[in-house]
């Protein structure tokens, strides 16, 4: 490329990088009025549930009125909601203070957060990447063996993985783990994300090794019904993606097979999917919500979960802002990797 071909296309490439950053910014600030929308919904949804934190007390005869009025007070439990929930917000803008747990009095961020954002997050990013990985490769190679055995054998264990609830085959999978492998006879562990000898121990490669037994099951178990999902979309994708012109037209000019399929059809036909991975990540965190209470994890979903129980609110609030979080985060990275992707789409 000489000179004069670079100088043309320097604002081109200019122009395309504003646009995306332009774009990028504008979805950053959407999301301020839409997470604001969620937590006055989630807020005033929440008040539905009967009782409070305080209920509990109130049917222990060892708690008198005096004394569950006092909590209530301290709470700001005998206040309406929509004072409760302005205290609430105008904390977090102001002084990024999301509340008090009722249950542990630590910061709601910490209660929620502390200890268990990092491995939630590496059970959930690493889900995904798991079931790309496996899913991907399975649906192209069920579309060009379309009819074949091993297109209906995988077939139907793609419909076998869409139909099975996360909380059984969670079940399943310990059943597996502990009668058939008889994994507890060897001196290996189930649950959790190590075994007790591990938990306080520094890193080393026998810590890693234990951990990757133990997380090898939940990434089957948070990411079965994704994985048989995203088959059978990329199969269905592919098969009308090799009837396209284009692609009749590739091989017609001679070009190997294996090009055809990766180079151009796959290229085209994983777009669509790109776009449904925002959308992935709530299957992932109800996958992981239930995983983490029958395996035992240190993650949000299983604090969430307690804090739900136990209607600790301020808890609660945050752990949906969260949740709600990463969705819009989802669907921002989604956009933004079809896009590099697909050179054909531009945001203006």
């Amino acid at each position: 490329m000489g000179k004069g071909a670079v100088l043309e296309t320097a604002p081109f490439l200019f122009y395309t990088a504003f646009a995306m950053l332009s774009y990028v910014a504008r979805r950053v600030l959407y999301m301020i009025p839409v997470l604001f929308i969620i937590s006055i919904i989630s807020f005033f949804v929440l008040q539905l549930m009967p009782g409070n934190f305080t209920t509990a007390f109130k049917l222990n005869p060892r708690f008198s009125k005096e004394e569950i009025a006092r909590l209530e007070a301290r709470y700001g439990l005998d206040k309406p909601a929509y004072i409760r929930y302005w205290k609430w917000i105008i904390g977090i803008i102001t002084r990024g203070d999301f509340g008090y747990s009722m249950e542990t009095q630590q910061p709601a961020f910490d209660a929620l957060f502390k200890g268990r954002l990092g491995w939630t997050l590496l059970i959930s990013f690493g889900t995904l990447i798991f079931t790309w990985i496996i899913a991907i490769p399975i649906g192209v190679f069920s579309a060009v063996r379309q009819y074949s055995v091993a297109d209906y054998a995988l077939t139907f264990f793609g419909f076998i993985g869409v139909s099975i609830p996360n909380f059984f085959f969670a079940l399943v999978v310990l059943w597996f783990l502990v009668s058939v492998l008889k994994v507890g006879e060897r001196g290996l562990g189930i649950g959790g994300l190590f075994d007790l000898q591990y938990v306080d121990a520094p890193w080393s490669w026998a810590k890693f090794v234990n951990f990757l037994w133990h997380l090898l099951p939940v990434l089957i178990v948070v990411g079965l019904a994704g994985t048989a999902s995203l088959i059978r979309y990329m199969r269905g994708q592919l098969l009308d993606t090799l009837g396209q012109q284009y692609v009749l037209t590739a091989r017609a000019k001679g070009l190997r097979e294996r090009v055809v399929i990766w180079k151009h059809a796959v290229r085209n036909a994983i777009n669509p999917l790109i776009t449904m991975l925002g959308m992935s990540l709530p299957d992932l965190f109800a996958g992981a919500f239930f995983a983490a209470i029958i395996m035992g994890l240190p993650t949000v979903e299983r604090a969430f979960w307690n804090a739900l129980q136990r209607q600790d609110e301020y808890v609660v609030m945050s752990g949906l802002l969260f949740f709600a979080f990463l969705l819009q985060v989802g669907n921002l990275l989604g956009d933004i990797m079809l896009a590099w992707v697909d050179p054909r789409i531009r945001y203006d």
